[in-house]
């Protein structure tokens, strides 16, 4: 019996393997998914399992779900596909018998009127009617959204739609971690993890790059068309411009806030915080 994760060879789904490893889950106890098996070598060298899934082929999920005590199902990355995609997941699941299921939501995923949010809902209801035992892990968004544009801060600024709403933010690494508590430790079936970091406001991201840097750094707040125009100039494709945007008019109403408890219980310590990330990022 073995805990599988899809979607191994992204950020995500990678990390999750390694902080299995960390907790010393053998390696031969894990068995890696993706579509491109190549860049899991690496994970295969250090005795992980690997195998070939793809999330709309339901024949490979079949094979791949074989002697899965455990299912940590990472939610697929094609905004807009996910439905299809991730029914095959769960009626595969369904087949191979699997143990429990742990699937990546986002905040407030029942409620919420984000764009992201639907083919969550979604998700999530067709795992409660699958009789499957479960755990939803609903993840704010990620620390990485931010400090991976700190070129771009420090020679434009901060931009977006989110007024003075809090995001509750978290690195991979830290959803990674609390993952793994729950794939490898009893109690958590059934369980809703609303999930983030310590919240900030974009006014506040902007000053903290202020303070690290040096520079003088700061938040403009646009309407949603206007940002989704502004994003689409940056290069992002329209319908992934408005999603993001979309996802700043959510977080200027509340949408991606959510107490820092439940990740904290999860990890036994406070998540990484937006200064340091900030400064391991520089």
């Amino acid at each position: 019996m073995s805990i599988v994760v899809t979607g191994a060879t992204g950020h995500l789904g990678r990390l999750i393997v390694e902080s299995l490893l960390r907790r010393g889950v053998p390696a031969g106890k894990i068995v890696a998914l993706g579509r491109d098996t190549g860049r899991l070598t690496a994970l295969a060298d250090r005795g992980v399992e690997v195998r070939s899934a793809d999330y709309t082929d339901p024949d490979s999920l079949r094979a791949a779900f074989a002697d899965a005590e455990k299912l940590m199902f990472v939610s697929g990355s094609e905004v807009g596909q996910r439905l299809p995609q991730h029914h095959n997941v769960i009626d595969a699941a369904r087949e191979a018998g699997v143990g429990l299921v742990v699937y990546t939501s986002i905040a407030h995923a029942d409620t919420s009127d984000l764009l992201l949010a639907a083919e969550h809902r979604a998700t999530e209801d067709e795992l409660r009617a699958s009789g499957l035992p479960y755990v939803l892990l609903r993840n704010s968004w990620y620390l990485e959204n931010y400090t991976g544009q700190l070129d771009g801060y420090l020679a434009h600024g901060v931009a977006g739609s989110a007024g003075d709403g809090r995001v509750s933010a978290a690195t991979r690494a830290d959803y990674a971690e609390a993952a793994a508590e729950v794939l490898t430790t009893e109690g958590h079936t059934g369980q809703v993890y609303e999930l983030g970091g310590e919240a900030f406001t974009m006014t506040e991201l902007a000053a903290e790059v202020s303070r690290q840097s040096g520079h003088d750094v700061r938040y403009t707040d646009l309407p949603v068309p206007a940002y989704t125009d502004l994003l689409v100039s940056a290069g992002l494709p329209e319908p992934y411009a408005a999603t993001l945007a979309d996802a700043d008019r959510g977080i200027a109403q509340g949408a991606l806030y959510v107490p820092v408890d439940d990740l904290e219980k999860l990890l036994g310590r406070r998540p990484t915080s937006l200064t340091e990330a900030l400064r391991a990022a520089r």
